[in-house]
C-alpha cells in the first residue's frame, strides 16, 4: 500500500499528501506547535483541509509563528487588521478564537497544568492512541474522547473546539494514530 491509497482525501493534492506522510497523526509536545494547529483546525470548520494548508503559511506569519504571549496580546484593532491581510481566513469569530484560545493556553497554570503540552496529553495520561483501520470509513469523525475534550476545554473558554474539530485536532497532534493499516506511515511511528 502506498500512502495515496491510505490517504484518499490527500491523493489529488500534493500540500494534502505530504502533510500525511509528514505530520498528520505525528506525536506533537511543542505548545506553539499545539497551538497553531488547535488554530488551524479551527479554522478549518466548515471549509476542507486543503483550503486551510494552502493559506497556513499566511495564517501562521499574520500570527507570528502563532506566538501565544504575542497572539493573547491582540485586540479588537488587530482582528481588524487581520481581516486586510491576504491570504488567510478572513472570519472574525474564527480570528477571535485564534486570540481567546492563546490566552486559555495562558490561563492553564490556574487549572494545575504548567503547560498545554501537559494539558492536552493528559487526557491520554500522555499515550498515543493508535486505531487500526482498514478504510477511511472506519475512521470516525467524532467520538467519546473527542467529545470529552471539547467539553473540558469549553469550560476552560476555548472556543472553536466542538467535538468533529478536536477528533481531527487529536489526529493532527498524533494523539491519534488514525493511519490505516498497512499504511506505510503508520510503520513509521508505532
Amino acid at each position: 500500500m502506498d500512502t495515496t491509497e491510505c490517504a484518499a482525501w490527500a491523493a489529488n493534492d500534493p500540500l494534502a499528501l505530504s502533510y500525511h506522510d509528514s505530520r498528520w497523526c505525528r506525536p506533537v509536545h511543542d505548545d506553539t506547535e499545539l497551538f497553531a494547529m488547535l488554530s488551524l483546525e479551527g479554522m478549518q470548520a466548515g471549509l476542507s483541509w486543503s483550503t486551510i494548508l494552502k493559506k497556513e503559511a499566511a495564517i501562521r506569519s499574520a500570527f507570528d509563528g502563532f506566538d501565544i504571549q504575542k497572539a493573547s496580546r491582540l485586540t479588537e484593532d488587530d482582528v481588524n487588521r487581520l481581516m486586510e491581510c491576504p491570504g488567510i481566513i478572513k472570519n472574525r469569530m474564527k480570528l477571535r478564537s485564534v486570540i481567546k484560545n492563546a490566552r486559555c493556553i495562558l490561563a492553564l497554570p490556574e487549572s494545575g497544568y504548567s503547560t498545554f503540552d501537559e494539558y492536552i496529553w493528559h487526557f491520554t495520561d500522555g499515550k498515543q492512541i493508535i486505531h487500526h483501520p482498514k478504510t477511511a470509513a472506519d475512521i470516525p469523525s467524532q467520538d467519546d474522547l473527542s467529545r470529552k475534550v471539547s467539553k473540558e476545554m469549553k469550560k476552560l473558554g476555548f472556543l472553536f473546539v466542538g467535538p468533529v474539530i478536536m477528533y481531527s485536532f487529536l489526529q493532527g497532534i498524533g494523539i491519534y494514530d488514525d493511519h490505516l493499516d498497512g499504511c506505510p506511515c503508520k510503520a513509521k511511528h508505532s
